[in-house]
């Protein structure tokens, strides 16, 4: 799914309709950092469904009043997060592996304790050294 968002199928006009901006705001956009269209080999731009998305996340935060610098931080934090977020799904499935190996190694360990251990009575047994039964 995330290759299907990011294929840059829409041209700058279809792009702007679907964002419900103007094309030059697109343009401003483009230029202030905050998108970046992919380019054809004529060098027109061409925007994704991950690019319209971001485009519609940049209107719904100016339209509430954010400059482009507030969205420019918005979107910054935004993607720290999803980093962070991947880092620690990543950290979360070694240490559920970890935990599982060790597991594993210590019912190993069990198991091969059983093998060593000896049954053991307390009935109270009377030794007597073996010269005791011998006939000399």
């Amino acid at each position: 799914m995330a290759d299907q968002q990011d294929r840059a199928v829409f041209v700058i006009s279809v792009a702007a309709e679907l964002a419900g901006v103007h094309p030059q705001t697109l343009r401003i956009y483009e230029r202030e950092g905050l998108v970046r269209p992919k380019r054809t080999t004529a060098n027109a731009r061409r925007y994704s469904e991950r690019d319209i998305q971001r485009l519609l996340e940049i209107k719904r935060l100016t339209s509430g009043g954010m400059n482009l610098e507030g969205v420019r931080q918005v979107i910054a934090l935004t993607q720290e997060i999803e980093r962070l977020q991947a880092t620690v799904a990543a950290l979360e499935a070694e240490l559920r592996a970890q935990a599982h190996r060790h597991r594993h190694e210590l019912e190993t360990v069990r198991r091969s304790a059983r093998r060593d251990l000896v049954p053991y009575s307390s009935a109270i047994v009377r030794y007597e050294h073996p010269s005791r039964y011998s006939e000399t």
